[in-house]
C-alpha cells in the first residue's frame, strides 16, 4: 500500500512538473483567402449578430440562450450566451479599425479571460483574413494540458468557421462600399407636394422626367399659394422591367384645408419618418446608380432590412454648382429591432 501511495504521489508530481514546463500562453492562427472586399468581410466579423451565419459554434449549441447588448457593432459591442453545450460565457469587441481588424475579449475580467482577433489584409477585389486566439494560463497546469491537447482542434474549429465566412461573404453584393460614409439616424415626416412618374431607367431619360414633374409641381405650388420647403426629391417606387416608377417631390409648407389633397395630378403626402441610413453623393447624377449599389451592399453584409422606398434629395442647384460638385442626399429606411 505504501509503495503504491508513493507511486501515486510520483505521478501526480510529474504531472505537475510537466504542466509547469508546458507553455503557458497558448496561440493559433488560421488564415484564408476570400473573394470579396474587405469592407464586406469586416461587416461580418465585426458585428456578433452576424456571427451566427458563420461561427464554428452555432451549430454545437443551437439551443443556446444568446443575448446582445452594448454598441449594435464595433467596439464595445457584447455578446453573452448560455448553453447545455458551450456553457455560459462572454465576448467583447475591443478594438475596431475599419476593414482591417478586430479585437475581442472572451470572457473579460474572468479567470478564463482569453483574446482574439481578425486581420483583413486587401487583395484585388479579395481580402486576406486570418483569424486568432491566444489564451495565457498562468498557473493553470489543467489549462495548460487542455491547450496541448485540443490545440489542432481549436484551430480546426477556426479554419472551418473561415470557410462558412468565405462562403457567407462570395455569395453576398459584390460592390465595395468601404469609401462611402453611412450615417444612421432619425429623419421627421416632411410634407410634399409629389407627382407620380415614370421614365426608362437611364440618367438623361430619368432627368427629363424630373425636370417636366418639378414644373407641374412649381405650377401647383403656386396655384394653391403654398411656400417651397426644401431641395427637390425622387422617391423611388418599383421597377417593372425597363421602366422605373417614381414620385417627383418637393417639401412644402402653408398646406391647409383647402389644399387639394388627392389631384388627378400633383398630390399632397408625406416622406418617411423614422430610422434610416443617409449617405451623401457628391458627383454626376450619372454616377448615382453605383452609390446605390454600394448601400446594398452595406446592407445585405449586415444583414439590415429596408423598411420602405428610398429616395433621393437634389440639394445642389445643377445651374449654380458644377456637375462634380453636385450634393445629393440618399435615404433608405430601414428596420432597427
Amino acid at each position: 500500500m505504501q509503495k503504491l501511495i508513493y507511486g501515486i504521489g510520483i505521478f501526480f508530481a510529474l504531472l505537475i512538473i510537466i504542466g509547469f514546463a508546458l507553455p503557458r500562453t497558448h496561440q493559433i492562427e488560421v488564415s484564408m483567402e476570400i473573394d470579396a472586399h474587405p469592407a464586406t468581410v469586416f461587416a461580418l466579423v465585426n458585428d456578433f449578430r452576424r456571427f451566427s451565419a458563420w461561427s464554428p459554434w452555432t451549430d454545437t449549441d443551437p439551443n443556446a440562450r444568446v443575448l446582445y447588448s452594448g454598441a449594435n457593432r464595433g467596439k464595445g459591442a457584447l455578446m453573452t450566451w448560455d448553453g447545455a453545450v458551450r456553457g455560459s460565457g462572454s465576448q467583447l469587441i475591443t478594438a475596431s479599425q475599419p476593414h482591417e481588424h478586430v479585437a475581442i475579449t472572451t470572457n473579460p475580467g474572468e479567470a478564463g479571460e482569453a483574446h482574439s482577433w481578425f486581420t483583413l489584409t486587401p487583395g484585388v477585389g479579395t481580402t486576406q483574413i486570418t483569424w486568432g486566439f491566444e489564451a495565457d494560463y498562468g498557473f493553470n497546469i489543467v489549462g495548460r494540458y487542455f491547450a496541448a491537447m485540443l490545440g489542432g482542434i481549436v484551430a480546426r474549429d477556426y479554419y472551418n468557421g473561415l470557410a462558412d465566412l468565405k462562403e457567407l461573404a462570395e455569395g453576398l453584393p459584390t460592390a465595395d462600399f468601404s469609401d462611402i460614409e453611412i450615417e444612421h439616424i432619425v429623419v421627421e415626416a416632411t410634407q410634399i407636394a409629389y407627382l407620380p412618374a415614370t421614365s426608362q431607367a437611364a440618367p438623361d431619360a430619368i432627368s427629363a422626367a424630373l425636370r417636366k414633374a418639378y414644373l407641374q409641381i412649381l405650377s401647383f405650388i403656386d396655384e394653391n399659394r403654398l411656400t417651397a420647403a426644401g431641395a427637390p426629391l425622387a422617391i423611388t417606387k418599383a421597377f417593372s422591367g425597363a421602366e422605373l416608377r417614381f414620385d417627383a417631390a418637393i417639401p412644402v409648407r402653408g398646406v391647409d384645408q383647402d389644399t387639394p389633397r388627392d389631384n388627378a395630378g400633383v398630390k399632397i403626402g408625406q416622406t418617411h419618418a423614422g430610422n434610416v441610413i443617409r449617405v451623401s453623393h457628391i458627383g454626376s447624377y450619372r454616377n448615382l446608380i453605383l452609390t446605390h449599389r454600394k448601400i446594398s451592399a452595406y446592407l445585405a453584409a449586415l444583414d439590415i432590412e429596408r423598411d420602405g422606398p428610398s429616395w433621393e434629395s437634389y440639394v445642389s442647384d445643377p445651374g449654380r454648382v458644377a456637375e462634380v460638385d453636385l450634393l445629393t442626399h440618399i435615404f433608405y429606411p430601414i428596420r432597427v429591432d
